[in-house]
């Protein structure tokens, strides 16, 4: 049974930081896009960061290009999303999400990914 398991939000003011991370099983980690996305209140959910099998790749949305940064640990089967100068509007639930074993990088299409986590929330008060 594969599952992804997000952790690391909360609330925060303006201008911090958070890391979140998330811990995946039943599947094969390493060679895997990972990516994560967003969905605020009364919006579609959107993309954030996508990072390569490999992690040498990423893409970013333009709105945290420069603030977040993915990362992965496969030997935890762990991927992280560094949020550095949080603004009011990264406030959201974000996902983490997984494509198929030595799928490409992408460009964040959500439907490109088959496995998702529940989310965790990020609040950032002004």
């Amino acid at each position: 049974q594969v599952q992804l398991v997000e952790s690391g939000g909360g609330l925060v003011q303006a201008g911090a930081s958070l890391r979140l991370s998330c811990v995946a099983s039943g599947l094969t980690f390493s060679s895997r896009p990972l990516g994560w996305f967003r969905q605020a209140p009364g919006k579609e959910r959107e993309f954030v960061a996508v990072l390569s099998g490999s992690g040498f790749s990423t893409r970013y949305a333009d709105a945290v290009k420069g603030r977040f940064t993915i990362s992965r640990d496969n030997a935890k089967n762990t991927v992280y999303l560094q949020m550095n100068n949080l603004k009011p509007e990264d406030t959201a639930v974000y996902y983490c999400a997984a494509r198929e074993h030595n799928s490409p990088l992408g460009s964040g299409d959500e439907a490109d990914f088959g496995f998702w986590g529940q989310g965790t929330q990020v609040t950032v008060s002004s």
